[in-house]
């Protein structure tokens, strides 16, 4: 099991003005960092740790503090990052602590309505992202592009494609792919949002007063569908859920095609990670968008 070093313990103390800690308790769940409880005479933090040699913690940091700019506090949490270090190439992030609870989700549905809604008036010209991100463990390219089309395809779905290779789809599959998904996204006006990015039911929660929480982003900008369509692809949210977010974005026709290619994305970012089954379910979801 990872421990936490006396030399990482003593740098986060130093940084936060704090004393020993009065409990480190290790926190099960994710496969990609370490995590802990870490509890000091007057707070408790959530403690992230990556021992690799990508900049996973400092993009989700970024992340975290780019969505808390547009949540309204009364009914979404984002949690505040209280410290970054990179001690000798490890990353320990430090964020608030809070207690997840699994409440309903008529908060979470309306305030990430909300921070879609905020983040699009402050009326970006063009969608992507500043800086080189990570879904999972997948890079996540950076760039920005005048079309969503042009973004979608080129910062998104071809990198994947290119980690899948030639020997799994055919130049010629990957050629009507592209032209299928430009054509069924080319009368589509998307609205362009601040997303979280990474948005299903692992990632969100309930704090006790029933307010949404939301972690562990992948963010950029991009259509506020993406975020909706990937609640659809392994479950866990609620029919109030839905039912608040439509009330401030209502659906717009041809949604249920756009589900599929966009989780196109998740699909083939999943079979890039763990293979197996998700290889299957890449086909599938050819198959269904050159069907369209």
């Amino acid at each position: 099991m990872q421990k936490l070093s006396h030399i990482e313990v003593n740098e986060i103390c130093d940084e936060l003005g704090e004393a020993y800690p009065k409990s480190i308790k290790k926190v099960q769940g994710g496969d990609i960092h370490s995590a802990w409880q870490i509890e000091f005479a007057n707070k408790k933090l959530f403690l992230k740790r990556n021992y690799r040699n990508k900049k996973f913690l400092e993009f989700e940091k970024y992340c975290l503090q780019n969505l808390r700019k547009y949540i309204n506090e009364k009914n979404l949490v984002v949690p505040e990052v209280i410290a970054y270090k990179n001690i000798k190439n490890i990353e320990i992030l430090l964020i608030e602590w809070i207690d997840i609870q699994n409440l309903d989700q008529k908060k979470l549905g309306k305030g990430i309505g909300e921070m879609h809604l905020n983040s699009t008036k402050s009326n970006p010209k063009m969608f992507g992202y500043p800086v080189e991100g990570f879904i999972g463990t997948t890079n996540q390219k950076k760039g920005w592009k005048n079309n969503w089309i042009d973004c979608f395809l080129s910062l998104r779905i071809i990198p994947q494609l290119s980690i899948l290779g030639n020997n799994f789809l055919d130049n010629e599959t990957i050629k009507k792919l592209k032209e299928k998904i430009k054509s069924e996204l080319l009368n589509h006006k998307p609205i362009n949002v601040l997303v979280h990015g990474d948005l299903w039911s692992g990632n969100i929660g309930s704090e006790k007063s029933g307010k949404g929480v939301i972690f562990d982003p992948a963010c950029w900008w991009a259509d506020n569908e993406v975020d909706i369509a990937m609640t659809k692809l392994f479950g866990g949210f609620r029919k109030e859920f839905y039912e608040e977010y439509h009330k401030i974005f209502p659906l717009k026709k041809g949604f249920e095609k756009r589900i599929i290619i966009y989780n196109f994305y998740h699909i083939l970012n999943h079979a890039n990670m763990f293979g197996g089954a998700y290889f299957n379910q890449v086909k599938d979801y050819v198959n269904a968008i050159l069907k369209m």
